[in-house]
């Protein structure tokens, strides 16, 4: 089972993000292109740039990280609505060439500041019946010539995409990835993605949902390869276990000075992937091995609500068990950014290479 190791590059206006270092700097090309040239000499497949209106534009980033850089490939996470399908297609068509087959996509459907962009939202019905046409479409401008589609969301006539889409083995265009937990999000999923990105949550939750997920793209008649499986998570390493634990207790009490009891992000409340997370809390402060909850009580929010904590040895260990579960997509991170780019690369991923 061949696994694939990316980063995360966190493309925000506002320093400090998890405990990154305040700099004038930290958002800046040479910043950036400095951490995606480390991820290529550090063993990382390439990184997760996030998204969001009032951040820098991300497919603008990607494109500029890829020409800096030789083997870096930037999953680029877009929303529908900010972008339309025939005009996302041609985008990512054009960079993929450019850069030889190196672009990954990560399509994101939770609530954000619509509105300021000039878009609209329906309830969760319509959010992920939107993103469904819009997978649909993006996919058949990159497989199919003249392209006429009409759904309730979107519609293209006689629409081909310039340039090709180049097909190269096991990937005949960039993989397609997706996220979300509620029963809309997963039958969007479970037919229309290429990748199904987890949070970190506990084993027994995770091989849970893969199972789910596996019968009902059974169910509804999948029309594509096998969906794949990928985990989003704060990894938390240090020299030893007990150093580890020390410094990963030590970051949440800072926060927790910072925020106390900090109520999250209003849209991330209403996300079902985000509340399954904050539930966990309920459960322990640490579960299976090691996949520590309480961050998520400070503010921790995302992929920084649960960390997995430990040695090399200990987070390789817990990895290497949601692979056996089928996770072969892994996005990893923890911060000071850079440091944490070369201290996993070095230390971590050998051991998930064995």
């Amino acid at each position: 089972m061949s696994l694939e190791f990316l980063w995360y590059i966190p493309n925000q206006v506002t320093p400090g993000h998890r405990g990154e270092p305040v700099t004038d700097a930290h958002n800046s090309l040479d910043t950036l292109t400095e951490q995606a040239r480390a991820l290529e000499t550090h063993g990382w497949k390439g990184a997760l740039l996030g998204a969001g209106w009032g951040r820098p534009d991300t497919f603008t980033l990607a494109a500029t990280l890829a020409a800096r850089t030789t083997t870096f490939e930037p999953l680029i996470a877009i929303r529908p609505g900010y972008w339309r399908p025939a005009n996302f297609a041609a985008a990512a068509a054009t960079l993929d060439q450019l850069t030889d087959g190196r672009v990954r996509v990560n399509i994101v459907s939770g609530r954000d500041d619509l509105a300021a962009y000039g878009d609209s939202e329906g309830d969760q019905a319509h959010r992920y019946a939107r993103t469904k046409e819009f997978l649909q479409v993006v996919r058949k401008l990159w497989t199919q010539e003249r392209v006429t589609y009409q759904g309730e969301h979107f519609g293209v006539a006689d629409s081909t995409v310039q340039p090709r889409i180049t097909p190269r083995p096991g990937r005949p265009h960039p993989k397609l990835y997706f996220g979300g937990a509620s029963e809309a999000a997963e039958r969007v999923s479970a037919t229309e993605a290429d990748v199904q990105l987890f949070w970190g949550e506990p084993l027994e939750g995770i091989a849970e949902r893969i199972e789910r997920l596996r019968a009902l793209s059974a169910s509804l008649g999948r029309e594509h390869p096998p969906l794949e499986f990928g985990l989003r998570v704060t990894t938390f390493v240090r020299d030893t276990t007990e150093q580890a634990w020390t410094e990963a207790e030590a970051k949440v009490a800072e926060m927790a000075d910072r925020h106390g009891d900090r109520e999250q992000n209003p849209h991330r409340r209403t996300a079902v992937r985000q509340q399954r997370l904050l539930d966990l809390a309920a459960r322990g402060e640490v579960l299976d091995d090691n996949l520590y909850t309480t961050p998520g009580r400070y503010g921790g929010g995302g992929a920084g609500t649960t960390w997995l904590v430990g040695s090399p040895e200990d987070v390789a260990k817990s990895l290497r068990r949601y692979r056996d579960l089928g996770i072969t997509h892994f996005v990893l991170s923890d911060t000071p950014y850079l440091p944490e780019i070369e201290r996993q690369g070095d230390q971590l991923l050998p051991l998930l290479a064995e």
